[in-house]
């Protein structure tokens, strides 16, 4: 059944015992769109908050999220970007220029303002780099 709320859930007003936040919404396998949309608000509650949560908090947040996890891996497509744009947008999350990506590759002044530009191609060795840099599999930065 879905859970109408007449505002969103805020970090502030939510329980802190384990017991109390299974009562609010109690954690079990997802299996259609309005029980992953519910888990997803609970969650989005928590988000931003990982360093104020208690213990409690934390492994409720975190099989929240293992849930969520679950449900997209087999029904939501992601679609793929194309690597430089993910490589852009991990720079600007970062404030991180094309010489800084230069400085990641360990190459050369240019190579990381060419290869944004999409005058280089971004080679394996490239893909493991950024993947161990940014703490994401190599595979997002090979097209």
């Amino acid at each position: 059944m879905r859970t109408i709320r007449k505002s969103p859930l805020k970090f502030a007003t939510l329980p802190r015992d384990y017991a109390a936040l299974c009562r609010l919404h109690l954690p079990r396998p997802i299996r259609d769109k309005i029980e992953y949309e519910n888990t997803g608000e609970v969650a989005a509650a928590f988000a931003g908050f990982e360093t104020a949560m208690n213990a409690d908090q934390t492994d409720y947040f975190d099989l929240l999220c293992s849930l969520l996890k679950d449900w997209e891996s087999s029904h939501v497509k992601w679609k793929k970007l194309p690597a430089v744009e993910i490589i852009r947008h991990l720079l600007n999350e970062q404030g991180l220029s094309g010489a800084d990506l230069s400085r990641i590759l360990g190459a050369s002044r240019n190579l990381g303002p060419m290869l944004l530009r999409g005058e280089r191609e971004i080679t394996a060795a490239h893909a493991r780099t950024l993947g161990a840099h940014f703490g994401l599999p190599a595979g997002l930065f090979i097209e």
